[in-house]
């Protein structure tokens, strides 16, 4: 049986996830990260994995503000992005009848 004190698989995947969602809730509105960013603050290169908690646990933060590396928001959730994207003045680049994505260069909050 281990110790309390030494962390188990489950419990250091646990942390992972629940430091990923401190990072997202802390995005200011109108900002984004990509999900390497996100990692990356973590000091991780992990981009998939925050992409896996994002998808399974992200419903609670500001799940729009982690975008992909083009700036195209999360995959099948562009519609309710969008939305909130406009409401906080997310600076966006394209749309009409192409798809939009978030403006990396003005958009990108770093936590450094």
């Amino acid at each position: 049986m281990p110790s309390t004190s030494e962390p188990t698989p489950d419990h250091a995947g646990d942390d992972f996830a629940s430091r990923v969602l401190a990072v997202v809730d802390s995005i200011p509105p109108g900002r984004v990260m990509t999900y390497g960013d996100v990692a990356a603050t973590l000091g991780s290169r992990a981009a998939r994995m925050v992409g896996q908690v994002m998808a399974y646990s992200g419903g609670e933060v500001p799940w729009w503000r982690v975008v992909r590396a083009s700036g195209h928001p999360p995959a099948n959730h562009e519609h309710l992005a969008l939305e909130h994207y406009r409401a906080e003045g997310t600076p966006l680049l394209g749309g009409g009848t192409a798809p939009y994505r978030v403006d990396l260069r003005t958009a990108r909050h770093d936590t450094h």
